[in-house]
């Protein structure tokens, strides 16, 4: 029997959508492969992930020689009812600083798109 204080399923708050969105967000033109590897999925699972983001006009995706270059629509509302007043966009915005992996101990070089240091002072 698992302790009180172990979880009782491992789950996330961000789905694989959502990684997989604000990866691409992060760089336009990364690799399916790199994005697969990153969340620990098949390349199959996370090209389905790009077409259901496509499709619902979350990303557009172009074609740069052999590489695809993807385009994030920002201003696109969430799908469920409970969060459709806010923009994609605010999500992203909230982890655009931070690095893939980071903990709370690691500081960003003050970047464009470090987030964080507004947060920081709330």
């Amino acid at each position: 029997m698992a302790s009180e204080h172990e979880p009782r399923t491992s789950w996330t708050f961000l789905t694989q959508h959502a990684r997989i969105l604000l990866m691409i967000s992060r760089d336009a033109e990364v690799r399916l492969r790199d994005l697969a590897a990153a969340c620990g999925l098949t390349e199959r699972a996370a090209q389905a992930i790009v077409t259901d983001l496509e499709a619902a006009g979350y990303l557009t995706r172009t074609r740069r020689g052999r590489r695809n270059h993807y385009q994030v629509a920002r201003h696109t509302a969430f799908r469920h009812p409970a969060e459709a007043g806010y923009e994609i966009g605010d999500l992203l915005a909230l982890f655009a600083g931070l690095p893939p992996g980071a903990d709370d101990d690691q500081r960003d070089d003050g970047s464009p798109g470090d987030h964080r240091e507004q947060h920081d002072h709330v």
